[in-house]
């Protein structure tokens, strides 16, 4: 926590909860300001908390800017905590420990929304090229990241989460 407010990131602390079935938010944040708004964010586990607003500062926000030619003024997603296990798998998701965060779509300032599902095949050069910018920047801070490149589950958004081994990028 502490590395996070020394980032200037607006949050608040949340209480421990454990949910039942090996789902919980231990030791979680819910993020306030990041200084983009972005919707849907719930409990967030601390490091997760502090790799997203670094991706949306340091990544999605110089690529709009570079690659779109307008600023970011929004990120949306599916949300954080999800007490559910991998789609076709008995395994935990990420999600059931408040550790992985589903990015849905992007909001500029000249008014386009940028959403994963219409972009990452769109006839837009410029757009495809900035969607696989802000995950080639995701893969450089979180331990795994899906893309609609990965499985037909992850067609409409950017899974990012802090579990595992690291270094999975799709």
């Amino acid at each position: 926590m502490g590395r996070l407010a020394s980032t200037g990131i607006m949050f608040e602390r949340l209480p421990d909860k454990s949910y039942g079935g090996g789902c919980s938010a231990i030791g979680a944040v819910k993020l306030t300001d990041i200084g983009v708004p972005t919707s849907n964010l719930g409990a967030m586990t601390c490091g997760l908390a502090a790799n997203f607003s670094a991706w949306a500062r340091y990544g999605v926000t110089p690529a709009a800017r570079l690659i779109l030619g307008s600023e970011l003024v929004k990120v949306e997603t599916f949300g954080t905590y999800n007490c559910r296990p991998i789609a076709g798998s008995s395994k935990l998701s990420e999600h059931a420990s408040s550790n992985a965060v589903d990015v849905a779509a992007f909001t500029l300032a000249d008014g386009r929304r940028i959403d994963i599902r219409a972009g990452w095949n769109s006839n837009d050069e410029r757009v495809r090229e900035f969607l696989r910018v802000v995950r080639t920047s995701a893969c450089k801070r979180f331990r795994t990241v899906l893309s609609p490149d990965y499985n037909a589950a992850h067609h409409d958004h950017l899974h990012f989460d802090m579990g595992g081994k690291g270094g999975y990028c799709r």
